[in-house]
């Protein structure tokens, strides 16, 4: 089956089953390894992207499903090594990973709550943010995604 769809900007005709899951997709065939495995059961995160703007676990989302959608991953969150995203600078100035290894599912799941909701509360983020980190940044993470929140809310009012 041909699939296609946009990722990270760019346009792409991948030729698979149907069924096979965008992780796979996307780490072994176009070769974007910072979307991670982590249970293979939509449970734990780590493969967080999105499909047009939503956050998506990508372990168990057919291929098929994103034809003619918009995907990205954490590879095209910035648009520069120079220009980071508001959540990707947040990271680096809260210092939140300990691994790293399923720091990228949840700067995605971030990345998507701060679109839907601009200034997250405790309560906003616990109810949104449930993806698992087994080195427990999580108090490390509120921080960031408050601040995260302030960059973004900051460089929009400066446009």
């Amino acid at each position: 089956m041909k699939i296609n769809f946009t990722i990270n900007g760019n346009l792409e005709t991948v030729e698979t089953d149907g069924n096979t899951p965008l992780l796979w997709v996307v780490r072994d065939i176009l070769d974007l390894k910072g979307t991670k495995y982590g249970c293979g059961k939509a449970a734990c995160g780590a493969c967080t992207l999105h499909i047009d703007g939503e956050a998506v676990r990508s372990c168990s989302y057919p291929i098929e499903f994103v034809e003619g959608k918009e995907v990205t991953t954490i590879e095209g969150l910035s648009d520069s090594e120079e220009n980071l995203h508001p959540v990707q600078q947040a990271w680096i100035e809260e210092i939140v990973p300990q691994c790293g290894y399923c720091q990228p599912g949840f700067m995605m799941a971030t990345a998507a709550l701060l679109n839907k909701v601009p200034s997250p509360t405790d309560e906003d983020i616990d109810n949104n943010i449930i993806n698992v980190c087994r080195c427990a940044t999580y108090y490390r993470m509120r921080k960031a995604i408050h601040r995260a929140a302030e960059i973004q809310n900051n460089e929009t009012l400066k446009k």
